[in-house]
């Protein structure tokens, strides 16, 4: 059971609720999505692994078990340029859940018409893979979902 966390503080809402349907209809995977706290933060990894990707709006970590999370800052926030966000680590290192990976201000995507929600997705797993996804508010580092 791989327990995956928060990446962002905010409210926990189900992937079906992303405004996106590649996230919504769980065609990247299955998994939860944050709607985050209009302030600037850190998003950090939500398991411990490897950074695999990294993008100024996005980063996969593969954990043990080559289970891969990616943690998505925003939809369509690609078109940014990656203005507005800051890594904090380098592609290939090896975080502990918590570690800050990007720095960001959901405030500002949403400043320039686009939705803040952060899609957190269990990659390459099957639908009932995903237990307990968490619904209301959360902390960063607080369980989002189990990944079994």
């Amino acid at each position: 059971m791989l327990h995956v966390l928060a990446p962002v503080p905010g409210t926990a809402v189900a992937m079906a609720e992303v405004p996106d349907p590649v996230f919504a209809q769980g065609m990247v995977g299955p998994g939860a999505a944050v709607q985050p706290a209009p302030r600037p933060q850190e998003a950090v990894a939500p398991v411990s692994g490897q950074v695999v990707k990294l993008h100024p709006h996005a980063f996969m970590v593969l954990a043990d078990g080559a289970r891969g999370v990616l943690v998505h800052l925003g939809i369509d926030t690609v078109k940014l340029d990656g203005a507005g966000f800051e890594k904090l680590v380098e592609e290939g290192a090896h975080v502990e859940a918590g570690t800050p990976v990007i720095r960001w201000n959901p405030a500002d995507v949403e400043a320039k018409g686009l939705s803040a929600v952060v899609p957190v997705v269990a990659l390459d797993a099957d639908t009932g893979a995903v237990d307990a996804p968490a619904r209301g508010e959360v902390a960063t580092g607080d369980a989002l979902f189990s990944w079994s």
